[in-house]
Order: C-alpha cells, then structure tokens, then sequence
C-alpha cells in the first residue's frame, strides 16, 4: 500500500466518520447526559460493531450478506425499530433530572451496548466497507493486511469523531442548564434519532 493512497483514504475516511449520523448524536447525548470519557467509553460498542463489519469485508461475506434481500429488510426494521425506540425514550426523558438520572441512570455496559446495536442495526454501514474501503485495496498485494491497515485507521478515526462530537455534548450541557432547554435539546434529539429511523425502515438498496 502506497502512502499516496494511505493520503487518499484518510480525509476521505474522515469525512465519512465526522457525518452527524445516528451513532454520532448519540455520543452527544451521551456526554451532555452523562460526561466526555463515559461518552468515549461508550463509543467502544460501536468500534466493536464495526471490527464485525470490516472482518466480513475484508472475507468477501459482506457482499453476500448486502446482497441477500430477506437479510436486508431484517437489519433495516431491526436497526430502524431500535431508532424509533431511542427517540421515545429521548423525547419522554424528565428533563427535571440531571446527572447519571437522565435516560434512566444507564449502566457504562448498557450505554456501550446501545452504541453496538446502533451500529449493527445500520445496513448503510455494510455498504460502506463493501464499497468504500475496497476502493483503497490494491488486488496485487495482500488483500487481507490492506484490510487490516485501513480498518485499523478507520476505527482510529472513528475514535477522533467519537471524542469530538462527546466535546461538543458536553459544551451544550452548560448552555442547556435549564429544564426547558434541556427538555428543548433532548426533543430535537429524539426528532433527528426518529427521522433517521424512519429513513432507515424506508430504505432500498442501491
């Protein structure tokens, strides 16, 4: 692997990272609910669904699993379903309680297994290491250590939007320090969350 396509894929990949999808906004409520380093922590679950995702790219079962119609529409509902469910439970938070009490004073275990579901229930994700990061591997040399270095950057990258957008939540606690604003914040939340599942149950493939 050439430095000039490591160069390629790194602004590219961060792009793709940065994105405020639902993973993303979770880890913003996160932080403002709970704090930074929970909030990162919590991010694990997700670099976890990921390692899942990248593994069946880089042994080809992705493109099986995308491709299988009936597989497809489980993930989508599923994974479409679980937004909705999150939105609820956003948008009837009593935003009089503040602290580790918000969203019902989850464990750092459930926080992460949150994160994980969230990312597995997304079929988008699979597209994205089927057909973006192939697009880096050069198929002369060892398929399976080009994986092996572009995941491993990916989930780095992952880990830097993880960390921004916890910062981000964090600062809106302080400018949300009134139940209203916090009631306010967590609706607007709970729309973007419910939005993106609704997408994702209306979702074909492309």
């Amino acid at each position: 692997m050439s430095l000039m396509t490591i160069l390629l894929f790194v602004p590219a990949c961060f792009a793709l990272n940065m994105a405020p999808g639902p993973n993303n906004l979770l880890s913003m409520a996160n932080a403002k609910h709970y704090s930074v380093r929970t909030a990162c922590y919590a991010g694990i679950g997700r670099l976890v669904a990921f390692v899942g995702m990248i593994t069946l790219a880089a042994t080809g079962l992705a493109t099986v699993l995308y491709t299988s119609e009936k597989l497809f529409l489980a993930i989508k509902v599923a994974g479409g379903v679980y937004l909705l469910w999150l939105a609820y439970q956003l948008w009837i938070a009593d935003p009089t309680e503040g602290g580790n009490e918000t969203l019902g004073g989850k464990n750092l275990f459930q926080l992460a297994r949150q994160e994980f579901l969230l990312a597995a229930g997304n079929p988008k994700a699979i597209l994205i290491f089927t057909a973006f990061l192939p697009q880096f591997v050069d198929p002369a040399g060892s398929v399976g250590y080009q994986f092996l270095i572009l995941g491993a950057l990916f989930l780095m990258l992952e880990w830097v939007a993880i960390a921004g957008y916890a910062f981000f939540g964090k600062a809106l606690r302080h400018w949300f320090s009134r139940p209203s604003m916090r009631r306010l914040f967590n609706r607007i939340c709970a729309g973007l969350l419910g939005s993106a599942g609704v997408g994702l149950l209306l979702a074909r493939r492309e």
